[in-house]
């Protein structure tokens, strides 16, 4: 265990699954956003983060509820009132979005809050979805990763060019600028083999959903494997989902921590539970002096 991890968190209410949301996030608005991103930063959490989809089919409804956030305006919002917490959405679906776009929206975002985006990607599951945005759900997989490349063509250079299967563009300028050099950084969300080895070979950082912790290792070993073969020494964050619930004791959460750290993780994301609004307020502080500050 060599580097001190970082703690990330989901911002409350912005994605309201009916067998999840609490009852409390679904009076929560925009005030109590900022007031959670604001608790969040003041807690030490190293990220926020919110989810992307943009519509629901009524056929999905009942299982996914209708309710999920867009992530740019929302953490757009939050970063008007915050300085330095980074900001993520977990995860934007590559596919539903041309690259430029992206490119614009999240570039700006970075330049607007000097440097403080992440950007979380994944390749989508929704097939309903996919339809209805015109979206190709059957190659969703190698138009991530062609994305992803031009995404970074655009970011790493002034005058940008690409050329792919998927997309092409040449003598494009996408301003204003990120901050951050060469380009603010990927992580991709998934469990699968295909996503460990898109966050190995194309990304910064690899961030799955509820996974046991010694899948959590296997896949881990296996994307520092690639990115061996690949000659890439740089950093990459092995990101680790860490359960907070309402009542656990912080001895609990160190040891999950432990546990955690043990199988390769570097960072973690944490869901933190409570029974109220006042309560999750509470929680983040909590977890802040209790955890945060008791990692080393």
């Amino acid at each position: 265990m060599s580097s001190v991890p970082e703690f990330g968190t989901g911002l409350p209410a912005i994605q309201q699954i009916p067998s999840r949301v609490r009852p409390w996030e679904q009076e929560v608005d925009g005030a109590k956003i900022l007031d959670a991103a604001r608790a969040a930063e003041a807690a030490g959490f190293a990220w926020v983060s919110c989810s992307d989809h943009p519509a629901i089919p009524v056929s999905r409804a009942q299982a996914m509820g209708p309710t999920w956030y867009d992530a740019g305006s929302t953490l757009a919002f939050v970063a008007g009132v915050t300085t330095r917490i980074r900001l993520m959405p977990h995860v934007l679906v590559l596919p539903y979005r041309h690259p430029l776009v992206i490119a614009k929206q999240y570039g700006t975002l970075d330049h607007l809050s000097a440097g403080r985006v992440i950007v979380g990607v994944g390749s989508g599951h929704l097939k309903p979805e996919f339809a209805t945005l015109r979206a190709d759900y059957e190659n969703r997989g190698k138009i991530t990763d062609e994305y992803l490349r031009a995404l970074a063509a655009a970011w790493e250079h002034d005058v940008a060019h690409f050329d792919g299967e998927f997309i092409s563009f040449r003598d494009m300028m996408v301003w204003p600028r990120p901050v951050q050099k060469p380009r603010p950084p990927f992580w991709v969300g998934g469990n699968s083999n295909a996503a460990v080895k898109r966050a190995a070979r194309l990304a910064d950082g690899w961030i799955p959903w509820e996974l046991t912790a010694e899948d959590f290792a296997a896949k881990a070993a296996y994307a520092r494997h690639l990115r061996h073969d690949a000659g890439r020494s740089d950093a990459f964050q092995l990101v680790a989902p860490l359960a907070a619930p309402a009542g656990v004791i912080a001895d609990k959460v160190l040891a999950d921590v432990n546990r955690w750290r043990e199988a390769g993780a570097t960072a973690f994301h944490v869901g933190v539970g409570a029974d109220s609004w006042p309560q999750y307020l509470d929680r983040l502080a909590w977890f802040g002096r209790s955890v945060i500050a008791r990692v080393s």
